[in-house]
Order: structure tokens, then sequence, then C-alpha cells
């Protein structure tokens, strides 16, 4: 054992309904020293998203929850501080999937070496690492864009939704979309290039995207879901495709109690022959090579835009957390744990 101490945040209880501060637990454990075959990463960021929310349930999803009183999951970009691993040196900076934590032994499964010449290590967690993968998979394979066609995003100032918007933009095609509050829509409309922005907190926003997509949607990737689909929906054309990638207006939900809107969707479904893929992007793994060597040359000709929103230190990322559950991080949300 080390003198050395480890900061991790577990899951202290599953939430019913809005997760709560008192839904998480700070703890500080002494850090291991690896074994044979193992190395020691010091987390320097940690990626938090929506998907969490989900992995905090009990329910059967796509993904094994977390423990209660287990370490919360995320991605994260580390130093390896000691190694006895072949395969890793130390100070190899490496993208790794150790969660709410200061410190976490690996086997070394898993990890991707980065390079901090190439481009900064927290565009891993960002638009060259998960999120920018879901939006490149997502709307190029199930959206399949074409020059002309009505592309819409909403949660537009986000990871995934920045980035669904600007390659629609790159294939030719145009890019609406939907973000919370004046300063959101103007950043996605005067720094990433949105063609068309409209703002869903209004009254009249369902006036607004109509009149911001006068030849309806060809296109709509859902992240988001709750009134925005409502609005969507009615303006979804014939053949129209919706990847399904999140739905944060819905995770919090207890019990969906009220009217059953199946059958009317399903009916719809077939009336416009649309196209409603739900994917995770680990499903389209192969496609991981193509998508880094494009958003690489894309950022570098400044064709994508991307921001970040970083935290400091690990006591804070629960509160990050919630904060991102509301729509109030401005960009890519990042704690920075360490330099």
């Amino acid at each position: 054992m080390s003198t050395q101490t480890n900061t991790r945040i577990v899951l202290a209880a599953r939430p019913q309904g809005r997760p709560k501060p008192g839904d998480f637990r700070i703890e500080t454990v002494d850090v291991v020293q690896p074994g044979e075959g193992e190395l020691l990463l010091q987390i320097l960021y940690l990626s938090l998203d929506p998907y969490m929310r989900g992995r905090m349930n009990a329910t059967k999803s796509y993904a094994k929850p977390v423990d209660v009183d287990g370490v919360m999951e995320g991605g994260t970009v580390a130093r390896v501080v000691r190694s006895r691993h072949a395969g890793f040196v130390e100070g190899d900076i490496v993208l790794s999937h150790s969660g709410w934590q200061s410190f976490a032994l690996s086997d070394g499964v898993g990890l991707r070496k980065l390079d901090p010449a190439a481009a900064s290590v927290t565009t891993a967690l960002g638009v060259l690492g998960m999120p920018g993968f879901t939006a490149y998979a997502g709307l190029l394979t199930i959206g399949q864009p074409k020059p002309g066609e009505t592309v819409v995003v909403a949660a537009a100032r986000g990871a995934v939704g920045s980035a669904v918007g600007q390659i629609a933009r790159i294939k030719g095609a145009r890019a609406v979309g939907i973000a919370g509050g004046t300063n959101k829509c103007a950043f996605v409309r005067n720094e990433l290039g949105f063609d068309a922005v409209v703002d869903h907190r209004p009254d009249d926003f369902a006036e607004q995207l109509k009149t911001a997509c006068p030849d309806g949607i060809d296109i709509y990737f859902e992240n988001v879901g709750g009134h925005v689909w409502d609005v969507v929906f009615p303006l979804l054309n014939e053949f129209a495709r919706v990847p399904v990638c999140g739905l944060i207006a819905q995770y919090n939900a207890i019990a969906d109690a009220g009217v059953d809107r199946l059958p009317t969707l399903m009916q719809q479904v077939l009336h416009r022959s649309l196209t409603i893929r739900g994917f995770i992007q680990r499903e389209f793994v192969d496609q991981r090579p193509a998508f880094y060597r494009e958003m690489v040359d894309w950022i570098a000709s400044g064709r994508v835009r991307y921001r970040e929103d970083v935290v400091d230190g690990i006591e804070k990322a629960p509160q990050a957390f919630l904060g991102l559950l509301e729509g109030r991080n401005f960009g890519k949300l990042i704690v920075r744990i360490a330099e």
C-alpha cells in the first residue's frame, strides 16, 4: 500500500427522479500499487455525459448499472505513473474508462495511447472521442444526409449536437439547431455556423421551428426527447430518418403516466415511411479510423469547431453532473482532476 490517497465518488443511493447531491458520496482510500501486468493511472480529466444518469438506475439496459457504493463510471484521460505492463511506460497519456476517481489500476485492456502533440488530450473525451463519434456514426450511417436536405438536432450547443450540425453542413445539408437560451443560440449560429437555430424555451417554439424548416425535416438527430420531440415530429417529411442516441429530457422520469401515444406514432411511421433507429456508438466501431482521420482534418481546416466547459476538482463532479442534466453546461463538460 502507498501513502498516496485516491479520492473517488461513489453512488450512494439510486435516484428517485431527479438526482440529488446525496445520491453521491466522496471517499478517500489508499492507492494500491500495480501488480505484475498492471499499471497505475493518475486521472487527469474526467468526462461527464448524459448516459451516466441511466447507469444510476437498476433497470435493464445496454450496459450494466453502477453498483450502489461503486465508483461512478466515466471516460477519462490519464497519465501512467507506474507500470508493470510491457505495453506502457511511465508518462504515457492514455484514454481509459476509469470512472470518477483520481487514481485507478488497469490491466491495460481498453486503453488507448494519446499523442498530446497531435491534439489537445481533452478532445479524446469530446470532439475526437465518444461524443464526436456518436455524431459521426449516427448521422452518416442512419441519417445519411444528402445535399439540400434539412437536418435538425437538439442540444445543438452540446458535444454531440454541435458535431452533428457541422458534419451535416460538410455533407451539403442544411443544419438547423435547437438550443436553450439566447447565448447558446448565438453560439450555434455565429460560432458553429448552423444555417438556423431555434430557442426551445419560448411559447412560440413550434412556430419558430416550422419557419426555420419551410421544406420540413428530412433528418432529426434525437438526443433530447420530451417537448422538443413533440414539436419536431409533425414536421418530419416522408422517408425522414431519426437516429436516436439519447433522451435526456426523460432520464429523470419516474413513471410515464398519461395518454398512450404509441398507436399514433406507429401510424405515422407507417404513413410517412419513417425510419426511427436507436443506436449505441460502439455498434459502429469499424468506422473509428475513418472518423478520426476525417474529424482531425475538419478541425484543422476550421470546418468543425468545438467548445469545452472545464470544471476544476473531482469534488465538483456531482454538482457539475446535475447541472449537465439541466442544460447548464456550455460545451463538452469535463472535470479537470490533475494537470
